[in-house]
C-alpha cells in the first residue's frame, strides 16, 4: 500500500511536469533570423564579456561577435586576473577591429564574487544602450545579435534572456547539460514567466542576458546582486518585482554553447550552482529526494517487480509502474527534442539522475571542507 502511495504521487507530478512541458513546447519562444534587416531596431549594443582562464574558447567567441550582421556594437573583454593566455589570444584575436575592447580586471574586492564584479566593471566601461551579458564560451551566428534584439523589440522585454542551444559532447556533457531544457521547460510554464505578477514565477540564464540600459540601472545592476552566486535567477526577480517586463526565449541554434568538455568539468561545473540553485542544503536534499522520487523511484520498483512478480497484482502494477517510467522518459526526450539535444540519450534518464545525484554530493563535499564551493581557484560563499 505505501508503494501504491508512492506511485500514485511520482505518477500525478509525472504528468504535471509533462502537461507544462508539451505547454512550453507549444509556446516557448525561439530566436530565428530576422528574414529582412530592416527589422532589427536600431540601438547601440554593449557586449560584456567575463573572461577567467578562458584562452580555450575566447578567441571564437569573439570572431563570431565580430561577424555580426547587426554592426552597432561594441564587444568588452575584461580579463579577470587569467592563469593563462587569455588576455593575449583575446587581443590577437580582436585584428585591429575597433569595436572589440579588452580590460584589465580590477582586484576583486570584499564582498563580491568574480563574475559579478567582473561584469559591474563591464557596465561601467559600457556605451550601449543595450547591455549584453554573456559567457566566454558562448557561440554565436553571424545573425544572433540581430535576432537577439528584433525579439527584444518584439516582446518589448527589459530583460531578455536566452538559452543557447547546447553543444553536449562526451556522455558526461550528454547525460547532464540537458537537463536543464528538463527542469526549465518541464516545471515553470514560461507563459507565468512571462505574464504572472509573482517575482518567485521567474527564470533566466546567465549565459545571455539582454538588458535594456534603464532596466538595469532601476534594478540595481550588478551591484545589487555581487554576493550571489545565481544572480541571473535574482536579476529575473528583480525585473518582475520592479514592474518591469521579463521574457525568455530558446537559443534556436543562432546562439548556442558548449559548457564543458569533460565530466570533471561538467560535475564541477553544475556543484558551482546547486546548492544556491536550491537555495541551501536543505534544498538541495529535499531536490535530490524528490527527483529520485520521480525519476529513479519507478525504475527501481520496476526492476523489483521483475524479480519477484508472483503477487496477483504484479500485472496490473507491472503495467503502472511502466507507465511511470516511460512518462519520465518522454519528458525528456521532449524537452531534448524541443531544444535540439539528442532525444535516444532520454532512454539514460535514471543514470542522470544518479550523476546529478553525484554532482550535489561534490557541492555538498565543498561546503564541508571549504566552507563554500569551489571554481576557477575561487572558493565562493554558499
Amino acid at each position: 500500500m505505501a508503494l501504491d502511495l508512492i506511485g500514485l504521487a511520482a505518477g500525478l507530478t509525472l504528468i504535471g511536469i509533462a502537461a507544462i512541458a508539451i505547454l512550453n513546447a507549444l509556446t516557448f519562444a525561439r530566436l530565428a533570423s530576422p528574414h529582412e534587416q530592416t527589422e532589427v531596431p536600431q540601438h547601440s549594443i554593449s557586449i560584456c564579456i567575463p573572461a577567467r582562464d578562458e584562452a580555450e574558447v575566447i578567441a571564437a567567441t569573439i570572431r563570431s561577435l565580430c561577424a555580426q550582421t547587426c554592426t552597432d556594437l561594441e564587444i568588452l573583454i575584461l580579463d579577470d586576473h587569467s592563469h593563462d593566455e587569455t588576455r593575449a589570444l583575446a587581443l590577437a584575436a580582436t585584428e585591429g577591429d575597433p569595436r572589440v575592447r579588452v580590460l584589465d580586471g580590477a582586484d576583486l574586492p570584499g564582498g563580491w564574487l568574480g563574475k559579478n564584479w567582473a561584469c559591474h566593471q563591464l557596465s561601467a566601461a559600457a556605451r550601449g544602450d543595450v547591455l549584453i551579458f554573456t559567457d566566454a564560451d558562448v557561440r554565436w551566428q553571424p545573425e544572433a545579435v540581430a535576432a537577439l534584439l528584433a525579439e527584444m523589440t518584439r516582446t518589448r522585454a527589459d530583460l531578455l534572456t536566452v538559452w543557447p542551444t547546447q553543444t553536449t559532447i562526451t556522455w558526461g556533457e550528454r547525460l547532464v547539460v540537458p537537463l536543464m531544457a528538463f527542469v526549465i521547460l518541464g516545471y515553470l510554464p514560461a507563459l507565468a514567466v512571462h505574464h504572472a505578477p509573482f517575482a518567485s514565477l521567474a527564470a533566466a540564464n546567465g549565459q545571455c542576458l539582454c538588458f535594456r540600459r534603464s532596466a538595469y540601472v532601476r534594478v540595481g545592476g550588478h551591484q545589487a546582486v555581487r554576493d550571489r552566486i545565481v544572480e541571473d535567477i535574482v536579476f529575473a526577480r528583480a525585473i518582475k518585482r520592479a514592474g518591469l517586463r521579463l521574457r525568455t526565449a530558446d537559443g534556436g541554434g543562432l546562439i548556442g554553447c558548449r559548457m564543458y568538455a569533460s565530466w570533471p568539468q561538467v560535475r564541477d561545473g553544475f556543484a558551482k550552482n546547486i546548492i544556491a540553485g536550491y537555495g541551501g542544503l536543505v534544498g538541495l536534499i529535499l531536490g535530490t529526494l524528490f527527483h529520485w522520487l520521480i525519476l529513479l523511484f519507478p525504475w527501481l520498483w520496476l526492476i523489483a517487480l521483475l524479480l519477484t512478480g508472483d503477487d496477483s497484482r504484479a500485472p496490473i502494477q507491472f503495467v503502472g509502474v511502466f507507465g511511470l517510467c516511460v512518462l519520465g522518459i518522454g519528458v525528456r526526450a521532449l524537452t531534448a527534442a524541443v531544444t535540439r539535444q539528442r532525444v535516444g540519450d532520454a532512454l539514460l534518464l535514471p543514470i542522470s539522475a544518479l550523476l546529478m545525484t553525484r554532482i550535489a554530493a561534490q557541492a555538498v563535499w565543498w561546503q564541508l571542507h571549504y566552507g563554500g564551493v569551489r571554481w576557477k581557484g575561487r572558493t565562493i560563499k554558499t
